[in-house]
């Protein structure tokens, strides 16, 4: 009589997404929908307390025994050395990275483009370009060559990318570069099973867009209140594109709030 085989086999390892300005937001989101899908979790940004408070409600919203493991590091994604240590902290944590979703980001102040500073033009640019590079670039070394080999890059785009508003300049010019970015590195991407796509987001509702339900410049020199949607919203497509197998790819996806003066006169 053979005696059945009761042992099993050990569960597959939960896949590992970094997310960039995980504090709040767009990206404190997009880490609750994969926590509760079963990924593991490396947040980076500039502030450590709420780098935690994302990682706590990670936990609670992790389905099942155990839980994706999470991991917190206090990063500025504009500084190459930051970004190195960033990525080693990940291979040595969870000993691959299957997402990256390249978030941070900011608006810069709004004022004419007669007044924006220098200073000011820079350090957009830093984080909304330069960052969004260099935690590319790392990514891509680290996918190409980890074992079993391959991931997947979505970068954090903008309805910005195609249409501006009023006092926008270094903001809509850096998401610009993000879609030729986002392009480059498809291309770049093919022969390393690694796959990149660019979500487009407009009016979600967060820390950074607060004006938009007080008003808001728009295109005919008026201020109106606009629309908002729920970052959560957001997150589900992310999660979406985030579950595709590395033969399939959302390239560009647009997720918006449905009544925003972004689709004809406004």
């Amino acid at each position: 009589m053979t005696t059945p085989d009761t042992t099993r086999a050990p569960a597959p390892a939960a896949p590992t997404a970094l997310i960039t300005g995980a504090g709040s937001g767009i990206g404190r989101a997009v880490a609750l929908a994969l926590a509760g899908a079963g990924w593991s979790l490396a947040l980076a940004g500039r502030r450590p307390e709420a780098l935690e408070e994302t990682a706590r409600r990670a936990a609670q919203a992790t389905h099942g025994p155990g839980g994706p493991g999470t991991l917190c590091v206090p990063s500025d994604v504009s500084r190459p050395d930051q970004v190195d240590a960033l990525f080693a902290a990940v291979r040595d944590r969870f000993g691959r990275l299957d997402l990256l979703f390249n978030n941070a980001g900011t608006f810069g102040p709004p004022v004419p483009l007669d007044e924006l500073s220098y200073d000011d033009w820079r350090t957009v640019v830093d984080v909304n370009l330069t960052g969004a590079f260099l935690c590319a670039q790392a990514a891509f070394r680290t996918m190409k060559e980890q074992d079993p080999r391959g991931g997947r890059i979505i970068n954090n785009g903008s309805v910005s990318a195609h249409t501006p508003r009023p006092h926008s300049i270094a903001y809509t010019a850096t998401k610009h570069a993000v879609t030729g970015l986002t392009k480059s590195l498809s291309l770049d991407g093919r022969p390393y099973d690694i796959a990149c796509g660019q979500i487009d987001i407009g009016n979600a509702a967060t820390e950074m867009t607060g004006r938009m339900r007080t008003g808001i410049p728009q295109a005919n020199g008026t201020t109106a209140v606009e629309p908002v949607m729920d970052a959560a919203d957001v997150a589900r497509t992310v999660l979406h594109m985030a579950g595709l197998p590395l033969g399939a790819n959302v390239q560009f996806a647009t997720v918006m709030a449905t009544a925003m003066p972004y689709i004809g006169r406004g």
